[in-house]
């Protein structure tokens, strides 16, 4: 009999119904994408990374990032910062928002963030990966997650260390991606060192990096021997790989990939929450990088999204669709 990957476990107290999680990134998992990933099997989904200084400054912007719904539970909210008592701060500030698990980013590899002794640059001190979690703990009701990498650089694979010192300050589980700060989003992701925090650790371990279908979710389950996976990239323009992930760690059946007539529809219907959710002057612009996610594998999809970089309202969006694909925009 197959066995069925996709079973639920525990963070913490909190019960997350299945083993694929749609990790956070900055522009891209906001409220509206995150309620479509989550409707197509997302298991956990997580906020984009919020800096715990700006909470602690009432910062309006930062409010409009915590902004979650009912529909998307369970959710993971994701703090950055790399002072423990502001982290403490943050915490008790936000006490009051509807999130289930309090996460903090310590893999982004962004130069501004990691200028600041932020994000992956806090995997160059895994005592203060310790006092940082400590610190969190002591702030939320909510259990305490880590996202991290590989190593720094190449040459200082330290993913143990920290996952240690990650642990050791009272995480519930760690979220490991297989490269390096250094690499940024290039080159091949190591499982190798997922696989060894994995063994190292008490805590659930989720993998991170290179996940782009099925079987390569599968595949790295069974390499490593994390408890989760974590799609990032792959889900842009493709909410569905989460309904085809769930699908085939469950049974190893793989789902038809969507009609056009599917997609368009789907770029449409993102569009528009957007607009309901930022207005529609920001709600547009920020729907333009994603239906260009969206068109992949289109005819004339070069084309198209020439002109769709310059639409700025949701009705010209929908003429360009209607005109280019009226066979699938219906």
């Amino acid at each position: 009999m197959t066995e069925n990957k996709n079973t639920p476990f525990q963070i913490g107290e909190v019960t997350i119904p299945g083993r694929v999680i749609f990790a956070p990134m900055a522009g891209v998992s906001d409220l509206p994408f995150r309620l479509l990933c989550h409707e197509q099997g997302a298991s956990l989904v997580c906020m984009e990374m919020i800096s715990a200084k700006a909470i602690t400054y009432n910062n309006a912007r930062t409010a409009d990032l915590m902004e979650t719904s009912p529909a998307e539970a369970p959710v993971s909210l994701q703090l950055f910062g790399c002072e423990p008592e502001t982290m403490t701060r943050a915490c008790r500030m936000i006490e009051d928002r509807t999130f289930d698990i309090l996460d903090i980013n310590m893999g982004c590899p962004v130069h501004k963030v990691v200028a600041n002794g932020e994000g992956s640059a806090l995997m160059k001190n895994p005592s203060l990966i310790e006092k940082m979690v400590a610190a969190a703990v002591e702030g939320t009701s909510r259990p305490v997650t880590v996202k991290i990498r590989r190593g720094f650089e190449e040459g200082s694979d330290n993913a143990v260390e920290c996952a240690l010192a990650a642990q050791q300050g009272g995480a519930s589980a760690v979220a490991v991606h297989g490269r390096t700060r250094a690499q940024m989003y290039s080159g091949k992701a190591d499982w190798t060192c997922i696989a060894r925090v994995k063994e190292a650790l008490d805590i659930p371990v989720i993998g991170n990096g290179d996940i782009v279908d099925g079987p390569s979710a599968l595949r790295m389950m069974e390499e490593t021997g994390c408890d989760a996976v974590m799609i990032a990239r792959a889900a842009r323009g493709n909410p569905w790989i989460f309904r085809e992930v769930t699908s085939y760690l469950t049974d190893r059946t793989i789902p038809e990939r969507p009609a056009r007539r599917v997609i368009v529809g789907m770029i449409m219907r993102h569009a528009r929450m957007l607009c309901e959710c930022k207005g529609e002057r920001i709600g547009i612009r920020e729907m333009r990088s994603h239906a260009a996610q969206y068109l992949t594998g289109f005819p004339s999809a070069a084309r198209v999204r020439n002109m769709i970089v310059k639409v700025s309202t949701l009705r010209e969006l929908e003429q360009i669709l209607k005109k280019e694909y009226p066979y699938a925009a219906q």
